[in-house]
């Protein structure tokens, strides 16, 4: 079983039982505020289920808990994209508020950065902010990603039209920057 140790807690993949710490710590408006409308709020034990139930059984999963004392308080994931964008995977994650600001997913972008350009062919991952999420973007900058570009104006939330910064960082610079750290 795929499991990443973090200074407090792991990286696990989903299983059951997860749901009710899921429901716990997802249904949070400030959560919601920063990721795609597809996360739900409010978080219903049906869709902690439905999401449990979709992510347990991969062999290499694309999705991971963060486990913090055996209650799932977060996910960091990615899809590998089709068509021209096909040697591209975007990365997405979010954590439980209580969590906010201990370094977690500053530890946990690096791991998943490393899972994906190990295990799947890749040449390049992105991942899309929002305007205001000023600690996401600090956490992909620490874990080397590029900020590429902003999207002015193109994302809706809360019925109000915001930037989208996009960060990336392509496989090349990963190696780089992983044989810098290792040379040191």
């Amino acid at each position: 079983m795929i499991c990443f140790p973090l200074s407090i807690g792991q990286l696990r993949p989903w299983r059951e039982g997860d749901e009710e710490s899921l429901v716990r710590h997802a249904s949070n408006r400030h959560i919601w505020n920063n990721v795609r409308d597809f996360f739900p709020y409010p978080y219903t034990p049906r869709d902690a289920h439905s999401w449990v139930r979709s992510n347990k059984s991969y062999q290499q999963p694309n999705n991971l808990a963060v486990d913090i004392n055996g209650q799932a308080v977060g996910n960091i994931g990615f899809t590998v994209k089709d068509d021209i964008y096909r040697y591209n995977a975007e990365i997405g994650y979010w954590v439980s508020e209580d969590y906010w600001g201990r370094g977690i997913m500053t530890q946990a972008v690096p791991i998943m950065t490393n899972y994906i350009f190990q295990n799947f062919q890749v040449n390049r991952i992105f991942a899309c902010v929002l305007e205001g999420n000023i600690g996401s973007m600090r956490v992909l900058e620490t874990a080397g990603y590029t900020h590429e570009a902003i999207h002015r104006k193109a994302a809706v939330k809360n019925n109000q039209y915001l930037d989208e910064h996009i960060f990336a960082i392509l496989r090349a610079e990963h190696r780089e920057l992983n044989s810098s750290s290792t040379n040191r």
